[in-house]
């Protein structure tokens, strides 16, 4: 049983991917940073099994009963003075194995001026998308792997412009519980828009993503490696700020090689007391790095860091993300043990 379903799973990755091109999608909040926990580790993080609830927004075969009555509470003052959060709870039932999950993801754009084409004035208006989802997850079989899947319902309103539609993500775990080492695999955002905004149906923003991590056996830290957006190859684009002149007025484009298309896959991270009721978390992500940096200056862009503390039922998160020398992100967090 567990060979067809890594073989289904491995074929559904390649007939999708194949059919995607990056950045040409709309519903693009449903891949944002989803809680401060995954902002600190550098953005993506597929492999927390444990009491973080809102883990199961973005990999839902972590989905498990440690998550059983949590309540988590999320907002993210984002670029430009957008603001978006998110929320998540789980239950257990059938005398504790089984989890169910329900989470919902909310960003609002803020308020615009609104011109015509001979830049008249039209007077303000709004942006904001919303998506809710449901997920579970299950043990295959008897063995060391995992599979769940997440159900979103998604709506959309950009100025006069409505649009409804639906995805499901799925997640695949493997968890060596001698060595404390996961493994996952997600598929995100398969699905398709059910209304669109003026009679162009647009892609979802699909995804594949890879995770390992692991606590070191005699050392409080629990490193992470994700690699993201695995079906767009090559992920890096050479940037027009940086085409360089010679003297003969020659002009040459940036060169992104093989390993820098590596490194804008690789999102590193580390958790420092990951079991404690204090935690640090750092992380660094390579291609907001290479993406947002500047030429001969340094700005620390793609790095992050956080703090959690655990008070009695409630766990309070912070994270603090660069992401250029103007703008940066600020995530905070709120999780509630409801069965104390």
């Amino acid at each position: 049983m567990l060979k067809k379903s890594v073989k289904w799973f491995c074929m559904l990755v390649g007939l999708i991917s194949n059919a995607q091109v990056g950045g040409e999608a709309t519903y693009q909040f449903l891949n944002l940073v989803s809680s401060p926990r995954q902002a600190a580790l550098g953005g993506k993080v597929l492999t927390n099994v444990d009491y973080d609830v809102t883990q199961g927004l973005f990999n839902p075969a972590t989905i498990n009963v440690e998550m059983d009555n949590q309540l988590a509470i999320n907002y993210v003052s984002y670029l430009g003075g957008i603001g978006y959060g998110t929320a998540s709870y789980a239950y257990t039932v059938d005398r504790r194995t089984q989890t169910f999950h329900a989470g919902m993801t909310y960003i609002n754009y803020g308020s615009f001026d609104g011109y015509d084409e001979n830049g008249n004035p039209t007077g303000s208006f709004t942006g904001n998308e919303a998506a809710l989802s449901f997920g579970y997850a299950l043990q295959i079989g008897y063995s060391d792997f995992y599979f769940g899947a997440n159900v979103k319902f998604i709506t959309s309103k950009l100025e006069q412009y409505n649009s409804l539609g639906m995805a499901c993500d799925l997640g695949l775990l493997y968890i060596n519980e001698n060595l404390d080492f996961h493994a996952a695999l997600a598929i995100r955002n398969l699905g398709t828009q059910l209304k669109t905004y003026a009679g162009l149906n647009e892609p979802l923003p699909f995804e594949v993503d890879f995770g390992m991590s692991q606590t070191l056996e005699h050392v409080p830290i629990r490193w992470h490696v994700t690699l993201e957006n695995l079906q767009d190859w090559p992920i890096g684009r050479p940037n027009p700020a940086r085409t360089t002149s010679d003297l003969s007025g020659n002009q040459t484009e940036e060169n992104i090689g093989f390993l820098g298309q590596v490194i804008r896959h690789t999102i590193l991270g580390a958790e420092l007391f990951p079991e404690k009721g204090f935690n640090i978390r750092l992380g660094y992500n390579f291609r907001r790095a290479e993406e947002l940096r500047i030429v001969d200056q340094r700005n620390f862009s793609g790095l992050s860091a956080g703090i959690a503390i655990k008070m009695n039922k409630m766990r309070f998160s912070y994270t603090h993300a660069k992401y250029t020398s103007a703008a940066n992100a600020n995530f905070f967090g709120l999780q509630i043990d409801l069965n104390r």
